[in-house]
């Protein structure tokens, strides 16, 4: 069994195309919740917005309040062909790492001009197998962003960004501006769920983890153990270390909201203890690995193959997890980043 675990192919499942959410629900806590005990594996389907009959007293809710940024940029080469531009990571005020859609025919030095708008040009320093590094000029904020980007909608929804998604593919609580990719978890929760949570006697509280274009990195190794994981960005702040230590006193239950949260968590847990700050995780989660910094997560539901899916099948057991997913196919549960989710407990 435990050289099956680490088979690249132990994770595939088959998923029919029309489960692959290409809008959100109509409201964010409509969405369908299916909630799974990994002790007994008895399985429980609900709507999102009964989460709170799930959550106890003293509980701790962890959210990554990362903000997704309009990485997405659509340029014209001197050529005058177009090029799509997707930033993956700031390095400082003008210059970025990137990947593009025309890698093999871009050269440094080649200037790049982005068609929203005409006021800001990139220049490509330098190029890699993995991608580009460029400058813009002038240096350009956030705000400045916006008007020349779009969001980077993941590679699986097969349509452009509309209007609806600047505000649905956010959390409602994004304030940390950086990320390239959404915590999806979050997707489903609204103000009010928040406040409905908070009168169970649980507490809310924020970490933030800058999801990175690797999120989509395709595993590539047949024995997944020799899979290089991304690094990404992280803050966990001190206040919501003793938000857990006194849940954790109380005997209420830890609660990543999402694999962002918990790869935070699980990376800065030792012995018991969780350390505060900035850091950087690239940590890579799979069967028979055992989490011990939190006692439930809500993610959505992932793709075949992915170092998610793998993560989820370390923290609910590997044939707990793939029964699961058939069953949610099997119930037509809708998949990934604009999908339903699940209550792992």
């Amino acid at each position: 069994m435990e050289k099956k675990l680490y088979l690249l192919e132990s994770y595939d499942f088959d998923l029919p195309q029309e489960l692959i959410a290409q809008y959100p629900a109509d409201k964010r806590e409509e969405s369908r919740l299916l909630i799974l005990d990994r002790k007994s594996k008895h399985l429980v389907h609900e709507k999102f917005y009964n989460l709170p009959n799930y959550i106890n007293a003293n509980d701790i809710l962890i959210f990554n309040d990362a903000k997704v940024i309009p990485a997405r940029i659509y340029c014209k080469r001197s050529t005058g062909a177009t090029i799509e531009v997707v930033l993956t990571k700031r390095l400082c005020d003008n210059t970025w790492e990137a990947i593009c859609n025309r890698l093999k025919r871009i050269k440094p030095g080649e200037m790049l001009y982005p068609i929203k708008n005409n006021s800001v040009s990139i220049v490509v320093v330098e190029k890699s197998e993995a991608g580009i590094t460029i400058k813009f000029d002038p240096p350009i904020d956030y705000a400045m962003l916006e008007k020349i980007g779009e969001l980077p909608l993941p590679p699986y929804i097969q349509r452009s960004p509309d209007k609806n998604d600047f505000e649905r593919y956010q959390t409602v609580f994004a304030r940390e501006y950086g990320a390239a990719a959404a915590p999806t978890a979050g997707l489903h929760f609204t103000d009010d769920l928040l406040k409905q949570i908070q009168a169970k006697g649980a507490t809310i509280s924020f970490l933030t983890l800058y999801v990175s274009w690797g999120t989509f990195q395709p595993v590539r190794v047949d024995d997944i153990r020799l899979h290089t994981m991304h690094t990404e960005e992280y803050y966990l702040p001190e206040k919501t270390v003793e938000y857990i230590y006194n849940a954790k006193t109380k005997g209420g239950r830890v609660i990543a909201v999402g694999t962002t949260s918990l790869r935070v968590l699980e990376s800065v847990y030792h012995n018991g203890e969780y350390k505060h700050g900035y850091g950087t995780t690239n940590i890579f989660i799979y069967p028979p690995y055992t989490i011990k910094s939190v006692d439930a997560l809500i993610t959505n539901f992932h793709t075949p193959r992915s170092t998610l899916l793998m993560l989820v099948a370390a923290f609910a057991g590997y044939d707990c997890i793939m029964q699961t997913y058939r069953e949610a196919v099997k119930e037509r549960y809708r998949f990934f980043s604009y999908g339903d989710a699940m209550l792992i407990t």
